[in-house]
């Protein structure tokens, strides 16, 4: 995989700090985020490249092994074992006398980024590719039922099916369509996290549902049936006598799918929210009146 400078990217220094890190991630992902560039490929792209560079520079174990091996710095502690192991067969085979060369050594460092012209114990190093992220942005109802997408990975289309009930923040591995390996190692892998809009009624909570109804006076007194939504349409319920302000009713099963468990579902949870009525008449007035007299 070609080289990315994270920090060309973010346009700051290699002496920048945590804070200078997060400042210019923050104003960089505000500028090319997709909500305020619709159908711009380029801001979308430039936005995955911000999210990757950040992820790398703000965690500082990961920056450090970036530091020090670049665009290998997933690789970075099988690079050091490997290193460790050369130094152990270098010592076993020369004998207690023994030692490597600087030439030794250079050998074997450049096969690790892909050289040929070093072996360790007879052997070609091999390493897992880099793995490559990527964010996908959906709605929440996207993720409500299963469905396929096609993503451009390296002007490659990568064709992937999204499970029901995925969560926002959650990190799905598609196997082996990262970096190429070095030395022919294995391919790395795809990591996509999602990002999942909630522009609906509904609170998510994992796979439970959760909404507010509004009850007038009148049914909350005297009861009777209402037609409340769900998720996948609607339903009727009945309201009880005397139901309060703030009352919870449960309906099993029509909460969100549970990931990757086909025909289950959370529970979805409605509150009654009681209105007041105003702009009384003065006959209703009256009436009122009449009814707080006889409580």
């Amino acid at each position: 995989m070609a080289f990315i400078d994270y920090y060309k990217i973010l346009g700051i220094s290699k002496n920048a700090t945590e804070a200078d890190i997060k400042k210019a991630y923050r104003k960089l992902a505000r500028k090319h985020h997709p909500d305020l560039n619709p159908n711009d490929k380029e801001a979308e792209k430039k936005f995955k490249e911000i999210n990757e560079a950040n992820e790398v520079l703000s965690n500082p174990e990961n920056r450090k092994k970036y530091d020090d091996y670049g665009e290998h710095w997933q690789n970075a502690e099988a690079y050091e074992n490997a290193k460790q192991q050369q130094k152990q067969y270098q010592r076993s085979s020369q004998g207690p006398q023994g030692g490597y060369s600087e030439e030794d050594f250079s050998d074997f460092f450049g096969s690790m980024f892909g050289g040929d012209s070093s072996r360790a114990g007879g052997r070609q190093v091999k390493f897992k590719g880099q793995d490559f992220n990527a964010q996908l942005q959906l709605h929440l109802k996207d993720v409500y039922t299963e469905h396929k997408q096609t993503l451009t990975v390296n002007n490659k289309n990568i064709r992937i099916t999204i499970p029901a009930g995925v969560e926002n923040g959650q990190i799905i591995k598609i196997k082996g369509h990262g970096g190429k390996g070095v030395n022919g190692g294995p391919n790395g892998d795809l990591l996509i996290e999602f990002s999942i809009v909630n522009n609906s009624q509904f609170k998510r909570d994992k796979d439970n549902l959760y909404a507010s109804v509004d009850l007038d006076l009148f049914k909350s007194l005297l009861g009777g049936d209402i037609t409340v939504p769900t998720f996948d349409g609607k339903v009727k319920l009945k309201i009880k006598p005397e139901t309060e302000n703030g009352t919870k009713v449960k309906l099993k099963g029509k909460g969100f799918p549970k990931y990757k468990k086909e025909g289950q579902f959370g529970d979805l949870f409605i509150t009654y929210t009681i209105k007041t009525p105003t702009n009384l008449t003065d006959k209703e007035k009256e009436l009122f009146t009449e009814l707080s007299k006889l409580r």
